[in-house]
């Protein structure tokens, strides 16, 4: 039985889809399982991280955990998991990081999750960690503007990054749970193609069958957009120096991950745009 924390959201539900084609015995965590809407064969597991005897229940009968979570309580959240995790006989997590960083500094999002790696190597438990790069599905953030304006508003300005699909991330994270050799070892994802803001664009504009207008913003722009989204303030001061990490050209690298751990090649932002495009029409 391989249990999927975070199973409702992105990358979450893609895990599941594939442990479930894959023949695997799934288990998802949930606050609210009335409101999953997960496949019937998944077995639902009502929990948080925060709920200890709800973990115990949660990993009960579990070998192997998928584990997402996020925020400033990360390392709490996996030491919670961790601590049920031993004590159940789980032997082996594979957790859900982020890149956060040059590997001379980190952002806070890569340092909460560096603290949830620890609690779970301090319990002992074999660990895969996952590093993956932007989402293409962060797209998704400009559906309002565009159908409203035309425009996408970044303050990436022209800096390059290599979005991967959630399928790909989803991927090497059930090649993970379900073959042998992975245990000690962290894998950094990114899609196939480093892209700015406005090729992203240029993309999903031919998608949709419209012209959408890219804006360069600055920082604060962003911030102020985050906070009438009703963002937290950690969450946006985590988020917000992405754009000048971006710009700075250092997050223009692609790693081929996606396509020597799955063996296969890796879905483009072409591709995630054709999928998507209805829901920016």
């Amino acid at each position: 039985m391989i249990l999927v924390t975070g199973a409702t959201g992105t990358v979450g539900r893609e895990v599941v889809t594939q442990l479930l084609a894959a023949g695997q015995k799934v288990r998802a965590m949930t606050r609210n399982p009335a409101k999953a809407k997960l496949d019937a064969r998944v077995d639902l597991a009502r929990g948080n991280f925060e709920d200890v005897a709800s973990l115990d229940e949660a990993v009960r009968g579990v070998d192997r955990i998928f584990s997402l979570t996020l925020g400033p309580q990360t390392g709490l959240h996996e030491k919670n998991l961790a601590q049920a995790a031993k004590a159940a006989g789980v032997r082996h997590i594979v957790k859900l990081s982020a890149m956060g960083g040059d590997g001379e500094t980190k952002n806070d999002i890569r340092k909460w999750h560096d603290e949830g790696e620890q609690a779970i190597r301090e319990a002992g438990i074999p660990l895969t960690v996952l590093h993956p790069g932007a989402f293409m599905s962060n797209a998704l953030h400009w559906r309002e503007t565009i159908r409203a304006t035309g425009k996408v508003f970044s303050n990436y300005g022209d800096g390059k990054l290599p979005p991967v699909h959630p399928r790909d991330i989803a991927a090497v994270a059930v090649r993970a749970l379900t073959s042998e050799g992975h245990e000690g070892k962290s894998y950094t994802i990114t899609g196939p193609e480093a892209l700015t803001v406005a090729d992203q664009v240029k993309i999903l504009a031919n998608a949709i069958g419209k012209p959408i207008e890219y804006v360069p913003v600055p920082d604060e722009a962003i911030r102020a957009g985050m906070e009438k989204a009703g963002l937290p303030s950690p969450l946006i001061n985590a988020l917000l120096p992405f754009g000048e990490f971006i710009r700075s050209g250092k997050a223009a690298k692609v790693f081929h991950t996606v396509e020597e751990v799955t063996r296969r090649q890796p879905f483009t932002f072409s591709d995630w745009a054709r999928e998507n495009a209805a829901a920016f029409r």
